[in-house]
């Protein structure tokens, strides 16, 4: 007699992963959701406008939608969930890194343009960042619907891999897509942390490079751990992996920049004032 393959993927009815990401997930973007509103309702204070706040709402906005993007890898894949997963999470990724790149190259300027004669005087202002986070965006849109355009992931049955089931997946369908656009986003993250680690100690009271310096090592760090366990696993667990690392590296960039100003804001706001961001400069 004929005896059915058992199909496998990663099911909410079977799997307690799928339980555990889920509420982690929803767990991790409420969150972002209430510091997002606390940010908001605290938007004239110095410590949410320090370092352009607009930067801080749009890299908080793109965290929630890295956070909800894990339900596109949870459950049955079909074609347009496959289309659809990687790149949900891949642009709102490259939005947090390429805010967080604005963030540290405005530290960066801000520091040298202390000096008397510096010409980076006229860098400083709103249109440095935006120009920075749309155009490092913008390669990113582009690389995914070159990819979705030529070699879009598809729902693929792999009978072969494992005896005795039917791994139901996603294939990338361009390995080639599918790595650029994990590199780029390494490359963005990468150029962050050089970046904010030159300026890490810098004078000030508040220096956001620190905090920026930490996320993005925490970033690297999950990401090329991430690549080798990827590829040495198979079925539910190597979509686990991915998942796993998306939700490390967005709590990792959440906690290490704005959890500091979260606890100023809520338990220390005397040292919620000018003087206390600008530290000994103002001396």
């Amino acid at each position: 007699m004929c005896i059915g393959k058992v199909n496998e993927y990663l099911s909410y009815e079977e799997d307690v992963l799928v339980f555990f990401f889920s509420v982690t997930s929803v767990i991790f973007a409420t969150t972002s959701l209430l510091i997002l509103g606390l940010f908001f309702w605290f938007r004239s204070t110095p410590i949410v406008r320090a370092n352009n706040r607009n930067l801080s709402f749009i890299l908080l906005f793109s965290l929630i939608l890295s956070f909800l993007s894990v339900f596109l890898f949870l459950g049955h894949p079909v074609d347009i969930t496959c289309m659809l997963q990687q790149v949900t999470f891949g642009i709102p990724f490259t939005i947090s890194a390429s805010s967080i790149l604005a963030k540290t190259i405005m530290v960066f300027i801000a520091f040298k343009a202390t000096k008397p004669g510096c010409s980076c005087r006229k860098w400083v202002g709103v249109k440095l960042p935006n120009t920075v986070l749309l155009f490092c965006s913008s390669i990113q849109v582009m690389n995914c619907m070159l990819w979705l355009s030529i070699s879009p992931p598809f729902q693929e049955y792999d009978m072969d891999s494992s005896p005795g089931k039917i791994i139901i997946q996603c294939n990338e369908g361009s390995g080639i897509g599918f790595y650029s656009m994990l590199g780029y986003m390494g490359f963005l993250a990468a150029l962050s942390f050089v970046l904010a680690f030159m300026v890490r100690t810098l004078p000030d009271s508040f220096n956001e490079a620190k905090y920026i310096t930490f996320s993005m090592l925490v970033f690297c760090s999950v990401w090329v751990a991430m690549i080798p366990a990827y590829l040495s696993t198979r079925g539910k667990y190597m979509v686990a992996v991915e998942i796993f690392a998306i939700l490390t590296s967005s709590a990792g960039i959440l906690l290490c920049l704005f959890f500091p100003k979260f606890y100023i804001l809520l338990l220390k706001p005397e040292l919620n004032t000018r003087g206390t961001m600008l530290g000994k400069r103002m001396l």
